[in-house]
């Protein structure tokens, strides 16, 4: 998505990620329900969470990848690592959930971890307008992320993956489209490709999301989302040459004992919980 944006444009490569997104997975979520007795129409409240998710992810993705355009993949990455710190709070109030110690000490440290990863990283650089703009990007990207992992926990309730997958693109597409008169940038076909791939990601990362998000609290999952650095931080460095320094590995290293400590005893009580 980083190269499609800088290729296309945020707009473009977002909106067609979605479109494309949803083309690629309705047939498997409309295809059932239009079998008699296989499936049926999202009730009001559901499709209110359908359509509230939509919208937010719409504006999130967008936000986040002109950020990309303007800074590199794993600085943006660890930037976003303030959403599930904030999550953890918005499930607390508009949730009900208890927050477990350790999951606020894992969030901490992995916050610790980012902030010392962009501490180097933009030690080494003087703030430019192209900066500025994608930090700002970025923290209004990431203030969305972290109310979507609440409407996410809600919606999985409710919706199996392939219908929230179905709507979570569907909606999004069709709400970026109303910009295009205003936006829209004609973009050539090895765009078009990545934008492809992106959308096969998207599909697949959303069902994943939905499938989790049934089975475990906020909580203990948001935590996980630290370890999301790593990828960027091998991706940054295999496709547009980014380098990873050692700041950024000692903050990784901070981000990987969070994941440890959340997912360590978080799964505990679950796993005593389970039924037979």
């Amino acid at each position: 998505m980083k190269g499609a944006a800088l290729a296309a444009g945020a707009y473009t490569a977002t909106l067609l990620r979605a479109l494309i997104g949803a083309a690629m997975i309705a047939p498997f979520w409309l295809v059932p329900m239009l079998r008699k007795g296989a499936g049926r129409w999202p009730e009001r409240a559901v499709m209110k969470l359908h359509l509230e998710r939509g919208i937010i992810s719409a504006f999130m993705a967008l936000s986040f990848f002109y950020a990309l355009t303007k800074m590199p993949l794993a600085e943006a990455i660890a930037i976003s690592f303030i959403s599930p710190l904030i999550a953890l709070y918005f499930a607390r109030a508009l949730l009900g959930e208890e927050i477990q110690p350790q999951a606020i000490y894992a969030s901490i440290i992995g916050f610790i971890g980012a902030i010392v990863i962009i501490a180097g990283q933009f030690g080494r650089a003087e703030m430019s307008n192209d900066l500025i703009l994608g930090l700002v990007s970025l923290i209004f990207s990431a203030l969305l992320y972290a109310y979507n992992f609440i409407v996410i926990r809600r919606q999985s309730q409710v919706a199996g993956p392939v219908e929230v997958a179905t709507f979570h693109s569907g909606v999004g597409g069709l709400v970026l489209l109303l910009f295009a008169p205003f936006l829209w940038t004609t973009p050539d076909l090895s765009a078009v490709g990545s934008i492809s791939i992106a959308s096969a990601f998207t599909v697949t990362g959303a069902m994943a999301i939905a499938w989790a998000y049934a089975r475990a609290e906020a909580q203990a999952l948001v935590p996980i989302e630290y370890s999301g650095f790593l990828w960027a931080s091998v991706l940054g460095w295999l496709f547009f040459r980014e380098q990873v320094t050692l700041t950024t590995l000692a903050g990784t290293a901070l981000i990987i004992a969070g994941c440890w400590i959340a997912t360590r005893k978080a799964s505990e009580p679950a796993a005593e919980q389970a039924p037979l």
